[in-house]
């Protein structure tokens, strides 16, 4: 067992950091912030932290490198101040989708970002739901990833009759990722096959591989950003017979025109967990908020006395 156990959160996503301090029993520890004329930042952290078990908590939101900086300047303090160790909280891992080098000349920014976190003091990280299973690799520091599939399968399993439901893969490269919630729901997985018909032209939907005529549809992935690729699934769905197509995502970042585009879909409903902050702008009827606060909780619980975080995932 480390010393006290004591969060602090950036500016991200408060409201979470909030409610998994409350789960825990602890309050969030005192900042103090300072954005200047000339963009620098400054953060003092306000109390004692000397041989402490520190938490920051700050997820991937706008305005996005504002909120690195926050994080990595956060961390830096709390080593200079003699924690005894550090973990950065991050329910989104920022630039998540950079986990590849697909051109000449470009950063794998995903490791990057990984390098900088240990650079700036992290002893360990703690995540969910990273775009795919080689970012793990990019830390040299202990990092537990979290998955949302029991919560929102949970989710599912109360409030959905899923009697005649079936899963969707959105294309092959994701069959074996919604593997996850077959195995928990126990349903059949249907995958729709796409095709690129020239080097210019987006992949389209050309056929289905299993069978949705007259079920619920159901459309799982790691992240919403602009939606375009799930509302295309969901439109071709319900083509082939769908009764109801259901979409289920950890992360919400919900950009640009995808709420208007949600709203005019083939979805009855859109599952998302709070992992980035959603305004009200964002909110609309058929979306379903989970939080993820108590997940979290239970993990820095864990991680703070040196029990088993992977039991989270049973």
């Amino acid at each position: 067992m480390q010393g006290n156990l004591k969060i602090f959160s950036g500016s991200s996503h408060t409201e979470l950091a909030e409610r998994i301090a409350h789960s825990i029993g602890v309050p969030l520890g005192r900042t103090q912030r300072v954005h200047f004329s000339n963009e620098n930042i400054m953060i003092q952290i306000q109390e004692n932290v000397r041989e402490a078990d520190v938490f920051v908590i700050q997820t991937a939101a706008p305005p996005l490198h504002t909120h690195i900086m926050e994080l990595l300047i956060m961390l830096d303090a709390l080593k200079s101040a003699s924690a005894a160790r550090v973990t950065a909280v991050l329910p989104y891992f920022p630039y998540v989708r950079s986990d590849k080098k697909d051109r000449p000349r470009i950063s794998i920014t995903a490791r990057l970002m990984a390098d900088l976190l240990v650079t700036a003091g992290a002893d360990r990280v703690l995540t969910m739901d990273l775009h795919s299973p080689q970012i793990h690799g990019f830390f040299s520091v202990p990092t537990d990833q979290l998955a949302a599939a029991r919560l929102i399968s949970d989710y599912l399993r109360s409030h959905i009759d899923l009697s005649n439901a079936v899963l969707v893969a959105s294309d092959a490269g994701e069959a074996k990722e919604i593997g996850r919630y077959a195995n928990r729901l126990d349903l059949p997985i249907a995958v729709i096959d796409k095709r690129r018909s020239g080097d210019d032209e987006k992949p389209r939907a050309v056929n289905l591989i299993g069978e949705v005529e007259g079920k619920t549809a159901i459309i799982a992935d790691d992240e919403i950003a602009s939606g375009a690729t799930m509302i295309e699934a969901a439109s071709f769905l319900k083509s082939r017979g769908a009764a109801r197509v259901i979409g289920a995502a950890t992360h919400a970042v919900l950009s640009g025109n995808a709420v208007e585009r949600f709203k005019a879909s083939d979805f009855s409903e859109l599952i998302v967990t709070d992992t980035v902050p959603i305004p009200p702008e964002k909110r609309f009827d058929r979306l379903t908020i989970l939080s993820v606060d108590r997940l979290f909780a239970h993990a820095i619980q864990r991680i703070h006395d040196g029990s088993s975080v992977s039991s989270l995932f049973t």
